[in-house]
């Protein structure tokens, strides 16, 4: 009976051993300009947030759109949406959760209309090439015609605006603004005494998460987003009003203004009497 051989066996055994120390403590693979699409889930986020403050400080939409191409998100507008939902809900840095919010709007909004950039350097070379331009001498016997030569007008200096620096901007308005299409008082005993509901949709009336909204009252004010109670609707956002206190609402990136809201007071089958509450809906038109 032969014997079975040990000896290869741990001989296999230590020389595995000792690839796995040498490839994953003493030489392990390091991973050098990698594309932004191999980054974790966390580092994706940071460079979101990174592409979303440039954008902020600029304004330079299709800059954005080709950074974020090199995530190849299914649907960038989706992606920073659902970031800007997740940091809310975390309570993280409302102002980049803002930054993000917005330039999903405007990636939303002018996905259709972002005109094609000409690089640097081919504006350039037509300038120098255009400034190098002579006009060719005329021939030796064409004749010479003198002609009065008016004064050269005044030249106009145009005064060439300073890059400011980037500084927390408001979140821009982008196409049409919103209208307040619907408002509805509810008397619902199953709702929360005071509930205001509102509603944003585009103009398909498709509902529009990380809309900011901003309500005021006389000596204070607050803002929240849509899209925080996914299973009400993406474009969804409550506030719990309080009793005698008016309100007015309008949307960050420019809407109609809901003036003298304030919980209306309902009736019960009985008699008594209840907190109600208003639906408002917004839509693009």
């Amino acid at each position: 009976m032969r014997r079975f051989p040990w000896d290869i066996l741990l001989a296999l055994l230590a020389g595995f051993g000792l690839g796995l120390v040498y490839s994953w403590i003493i030489s392990p693979l390091r991973v050098t300009n990698a594309d932004p699409v191999a980054l974790r889930a966390d580092f994706k986020d940071t460079y979101r947030a990174a592409i979303a403050a440039s954008y902020a400080a600029t304004g330079n939409l299709p800059s954005a759109q080709a950074r974020l191409s090199l995530l190849k998100d299914a649907n960038s507008v989706e992606a920073l949406n659902a970031q800007a939902q997740r940091m809310m809900a975390n309570g993280d840095s409302l102002q980049q959760a803002d930054q993000i919010a917005a330039l999903a709007l405007a990636l939303d909004g002018n996905s259709d209309n972002i005109p094609t950039s000409i690089p640097a350097t081919e504006i350039a070379s037509n300038i120098e090439v255009d400034s190098t331009l002579t006009i060719p001498p005329p021939p030796p016997d064409a004749p010479i015609v003198l002609t009065e030569t008016q004064a050269p007008a005044e030249t106009q200096l145009i005064p060439v605006a300073s890059t400011p620096r980037p500084t927390r901007t408001a979140i821009p308005t982008l196409g049409a603004p919103f209208t307040l299409s619907g408002q509805e008082d509810l008397c619902d005993t199953n709702l929360p005494d005071g509930l205001l509901q509102i509603i944003v949709l585009n103009s398909n009336r498709r509902q529009m998460p990380g809309i900011k909204i901003v309500i005021t009252w006389d000596g204070g004010e607050e803002g929240f987003f849509t899209g925080l109670k996914p299973e009400l609707g993406d474009g969804y956002a409550d506030y719990l009003m309080t009793p005698n206190i008016t309100y007015t609402i309008q949307l960050a990136n420019g809407s109609d203004v809901a003036t003298g809201i304030s919980a209306p007071t309902c009736q019960t089958p009985d008699g008594g009497t209840f907190l109600g509450g208003i639906k408002l809906t917004f839509q693009r038109p």
